[in-house]
């Protein structure tokens, strides 16, 4: 039992071959696979996959990435779009100033309208931080002053400062495969001591293939080395720890749940 909770399913490197990925992934024991949008051309798409598949699941959500493109997609529209069955997060969104590709008080305005639809609607935010610390833990704190809102940090590589804070957030931490590549040395470290109840593991397919697939295009099966690995890391028995982290992601995700 494993869960992928980030992958885009739609991306070019998964989007051809859309049935073998989702067969390979089942042959590895992946049992739940939550498919992220970043832009709002990508809503339908996303949406058709998880309506396609028992066990595809949907967000909606404009990447900082690409909030200058999407001034119009507000609080409401994100609203409107969680009404769907199978839509059960909201994201991806957040800071991105690493690549500055979007205004930085437009990806925080844009970053605001999500959490507002999170705490209206109940779903989860899935947040995307970037060289943004700061900025990222006093909105996400400043929010949640003013509601209460469930969310996770994806596919984590803050500083370990970060990870304590969000967690007094009550923020989920979701790992990827970065935590395989040997310049990982301070993600790992951090991994070590997360919480077991409050981890997710993710692939953000079709990037950061793990190793032993470095270099190739990365899809949902993959989670299973990734977990491999962090239950190594943490000294865990590996079923134990995928069956945590599944039940961590129904937890979290719970519109999903069985």
């Amino acid at each position: 039992m494993l869960v992928d909770s980030h992958c885009h399913l739609n991306y070019k490197g998964l989007a051809e071959q859309q049935d073998g990925v989702l067969f390979r992934a089942r042959e590895r024991g992946v049992t739940a696979m939550l498919n992220i949008a970043t832009r709002e051309n990508e809503w339908d798409d996303v949406l058709a996959a998880a309506e396609a598949n028992e066990d595809v699941w949907a967000s909606v959500g404009i990447h900082p990435h690409d909030a200058d493109n999407h001034p119009e997609v507000d609080t409401a529209k994100l609203v409107g779009r969680t009404a769907h069955p199978r839509v059960v997060g909201i994201g991806e969104t957040g800071l991105d100033y690493y690549y500055d590709k979007s205004d930085r008080a437009r990806q925080q305005d844009s970053f605001r309208c999500h959490i507002h639809a999170s705490q209206q609607t109940g779903l989860p935010v899935i947040v995307h931080t970037r060289n943004a610390e700061a900025d990222t833990l006093s909105l996400l704190g400043e929010e949640m002053g003013r509601a209460i809102f469930p969310g996770v940090i994806h596919c984590f590589t803050a500083s370990d400062a970060f990870a304590r804070k969000a967690l007094d957030l009550g923020l989920y931490i979701s790992i990827s495969g970065i935590v395989t590549f040997k310049n990982a040395a301070e993600l790992q470290a951090t991994a070590k001591w997360l919480p077991q109840e409050r981890l997710l593991v993710e692939t953000d397919s079709p990037f950061l293939a793990p190793v032993p697939h470095r270099g190739k295009t990365g899809e949902p099966a993959f989670v299973a080395d990734t977990l491999a690995f962090l239950a190594e890391l943490r000294g865990e028995n590996a079923d134990d720890l995928a069956a945590a982290t599944s039940a961590n992601f129904y937890k979290l995700f719970n519109k999903a749940a069985p």
